[in-house]
Order: C-alpha cells, then structure tokens, then sequence
C-alpha cells in the first residue's frame, strides 16, 4: 500500500502551498514522495528541508524505474481532502 511523504507545515503553510508534485511508486508497494510545488510543478528546494529533498532528487533521479512521471495536484484543504491530479508531466 502507498503511504504518502508527510510535508512538514515549516514546508508548506496553507498561503503559499497551493500545489503539490507527487511521485507514485511504480510497484505500489513503496513510498510516494510528494513535495509543494508551483502550479507548473517548480519546486524551491531551498524552502525544502533537507530529508524531503533528498527524497525530491532521489524520486526524480528514478522516475521510470521506482517512480512514475510526476503529476501536480492542489493541495489537500483537510485531512480526508483529495483532488483530483491536475498536470501530468510529459513523458
């Protein structure tokens, strides 16, 4: 089962995380990375900490192998809120 990244609110507060860039684990057995993002899917590493961008770079390193191509969603507005994927990337 995919058990999504915890963004850490020092990250992402509510006014300035609008979107997310989401990295699924390919075999859906592993760790999803999901990180804030601009609605184009920019994200500014240096607001990141530093495991949640090591994940970001692992996750993009491997997308095709252990991740698939990245998609940008809004961002949740509560707990049990999920919207539907925005963006795909191009492959």
């Amino acid at each position: 089962m995919n058990t999504p990244s915890v963004l850490p609110r020092a990250v992402c507060d509510p006014a300035a995380c609008a979107y997310l860039l989401r990295f699924l684990s390919r075999d859906g057995c592993g760790q999803d990375v999901t990180v804030p993002c601009d609605e184009a899917g920019n994200v500014d590493m240096n607001a990141l900490t530093e495991h949640l961008r090591n994940n970001y770079l692992g996750a993009r390193a491997m997308v095709g192998r252990d991740y698939s191509c990245p998609t940008v969603q809004t961002a949740p507005s509560g707990p049990d809120h999920h919207e539907p994927l925005l963006l795909p990337c191009a492959a």
